[in-house]
């Protein structure tokens, strides 16, 4: 239940935590995979990021159990996302995951949508290809999913169709975008030039135009009958709620 200390502005000490781990030890993880492991252990990586992303999940139950049935209604939300991305697999970057992700972040909060990024993003690769590549998307899927629920959580992000289309198309592009397009030009070559970041986020402009614009469809589509679904099933289940103290 939310208390009137949720719009205060000040993030609650679960919340800083889930931040740390997220913002400090996956990047850092990930690049120590980079950097030492010659990107050959990806599989340990992504693992490890897996275990890191439940962390902050499990936080959300400090002062109680998880149910089963909370446990499920994110793994549905989980394949519903592995699912999509599979169905559209003959259209590149045309792809829902990042929208289920965000609509799971506004219904469930940061750490349920940190975690349904990150395993959808491993999941899949199972059907798209596992990699070096793995962990960078898993990062991408749920770090966006996180600032999704804080935001909403705060206020700034409300669960209007205009709003969360604007946020899925521009987090998309810039963070997934950005972030995936570095890890391109970290393959590419071990020692990163302007005239090689120039030439890779040039190429992948359009495909990060088609996957925000994928993300801003799916939204539309999607959010305000799942957003209702999700609700009701929260009310009527006794779900977690989004962010409690």
């Amino acid at each position: 239940m939310h208390t009137e200390s949720e719009n205060t502005g000040k993030l609650n000490k679960r919340t800083i935590t889930s931040a740390v781990i997220i913002l400090i030890f996956i990047p850092s993880t990930i690049l120590f995979g980079v950097f030492f492991l010659d990107d050959r252990k990806y599989f340990i990586v992504s693992l490890m990021i897996i275990c890191y992303a439940m962390i902050p999940f499990f936080l959300v139950f400090e002062r109680r159990k998880p149910q089963a049935r909370e446990m499920i209604i994110i793994a549905v939300l989980i394949a519903i996302a592995v699912a999509g991305r599979a169905a559209f697999f003959m259209v590149p970057q045309f792809k829902p995951v990042i929208a289920i992700v965000i609509i799971t972040a506004v219904c469930f909060g940061a750490e349920a949508g940190f975690l349904t990024g990150a395993m959808a993003g491993f999941v899949s690769n199972f059907f798209f290809g596992q990699g070096p590549w793995t962990p960078w998307q898993m990062f991408c899927f749920g770090i966006i999913g996180f600032l999704a629920g804080v935001l909403s959580q705060k206020g700034f992000l409300k669960r209007s169709r205009k709003q969360l289309c604007f946020f899925g198309g521009l987090t998309t592009f810039l963070i997934y975008g950005g972030i995936v397009d570095l890890w391109t030009i970290f393959m590419v070559t071990p020692e990163p030039k302007m005239e090689t970041a120039i030439i890779v986020y040039g190429t992948a402009l359009w495909f990060n135009i088609i996957h925000s614009s994928a993300t801003v469809i799916f939204l539309y589509i999607l959010a305000n009958p799942m957003i209702e679904k999700l609700e009701r099933i929260k009310v009527k289940y006794g779900l977690i709620e989004k962010l409690p103290k």
